[in-house]
């Protein structure tokens, strides 16, 4: 089964912007916006730029090197629907952030 790890604390992540962080061997970006927090796989999925490091908008974040949007909901390409940035589930227990990792194969 899926486990979580803490990748940050609650305050870590400044409202509207996101963060990358290395959690195992994966890159993982984590987003807050209206209080929320999501992960997407940190590296866009059309030429591996950050998106931690990119600018968000509203509910997506843009990626930094060609513009392309990706909802943090889904991860779905808002520019190509069929390119996708995989997504983690996020929760909060207590002061940590911490994402659900796939099962190693």
């Amino acid at each position: 089964m899926p486990e979580f790890v803490a990748v940050a604390r609650v305050g870590e992540i400044p409202e509207g912007r996101g963060k990358p962080f290395t959690v195992g061997s994966r890159e993982i970006a984590v987003f807050r916006v209206d209080g929320k927090y999501y992960a997407l796989d940190d590296y866009c999925p059309h030429m591996g730029a950050s998106l931690g490091t990119s600018s968000v908008y509203d509910d997506t974040v843009i990626c930094s090197r060609h513009m392309w949007a990706f909802r943090l909901s889904d991860g779905t390409c808002v520019d190509v629907p069929t390119l996708k940035a995989e997504t983690f589930e996020v929760r909060v227990e207590g002061d940590e952030i911490q994402v659900r990792l796939p099962s190693p194969e």
